[in-house]
């Protein structure tokens, strides 16, 4: 359960993170709603473990268009009980390249608490990375395109995979923890799954995780997403090194379209 937030989001980032390929920058159409509410419940193992929320407004930052996204993961029931978890993440992202400003990071978990922000300059290619409990800050330099777990999310949602077929890899880089990480996303197929508010086509994916802290083995994750121009994660599957995850959409509202559910 530790990291309970953490683990749910980078199922999402592994999807959202994206390039068109290793040479070229791709900046999707911006095409978010605001207001959109995206509302999963998550279980692990058996136990309806808690939820986890996703929200995006429209907003100025530093005087240009943005794009705010709050998400937020509670424990809930029993769950609660003996592993409390109370996480907020948000994201300021530019309107135009859906690359992150800024990223904030408050989360307690039991007894691991975390207060930090991160603010990246994108044209000179540097992180602040801020520890906001003691005020201390760190510098990094990246080369390429840097995003951050939030921002990774809605960059590829706006993508168009029309043009990918089973067997393709998507890969992309995410800052977190003080530290670049590259992320691989294999599509495996599309398929048509049942859901919450009936059968809907999906794409499904297989992000390549690190294996032995967090999840069993590398091939561990699988991950649906609706085949529209949404890419909503309607379901994920995790075996984690102990026990297994289980996150359902079970709520949502103002997207760019129509889910086309089928009763």
């Amino acid at each position: 359960m530790k990291k309970f937030f953490i683990i749910f989001i980078f199922l999402f980032s592994t999807f959202l993170l994206v390039t068109a390929s290793s040479t070229e920058t791709l900046f999707p159409a911006s095409e978010l709603n605001n207001g959109e509410y995206l509302r999963y419940r998550v279980h692990y193992m058996l136990i309806n473990a808690g939820y986890a929320t996703l929200t995006t407004s429209e907003t100025n930052y530093n005087g240009k268009p943005h794009y705010h996204v709050v998400g937020e993961g509670y424990s809930t029931g029993s769950a609660k009980l003996f592993f409390k978890v109370e996480d907020r993440y948000e994201t300021y992202m530019d309107k135009v390249t859906l690359l992150s400003s800024k990223f904030i990071r408050k989360i307690r978990e039991s007894s691991y608490v975390r207060n930090q922000s991160m603010t990246i300059d994108h044209i000179n290619k540097k992180i602040t990375y801020t520890n906001e409990s003691d005020k201390t800050s760190k510098y990094y330099t990246y080369t390429g395109e840097i995003h951050d777990m939030l921002s990774a999310f809605y960059y590829l949602r706006n993508m168009n995979t029309d043009g990918y077929k089973s067997g393709d890899f998507i890969s992309l880089n995410i800052f977190l923890d003080y530290e670049i990480l590259n992320f691989k996303l294999k599509i495996l197929s599309r398929e048509t799954i049942k859901s919450n508010f009936g059968k809907v086509k999906c794409i499904k994916l297989r992000p390549y995780v690190l294996s032995g802290r967090v999840f069993k083995e590398k091939e561990s994750v699988t991950m649906w997403v609706t085949d529209d121009v949404n890419h909503i994660p309607i379901q994920i599957k995790a075996e984690l090194a102990v026990g297994s995850l289980k996150a359902d959409l079970s709520n949502y509202k103002n997207l760019q379209s129509p889910i086309n559910f089928i009763k």
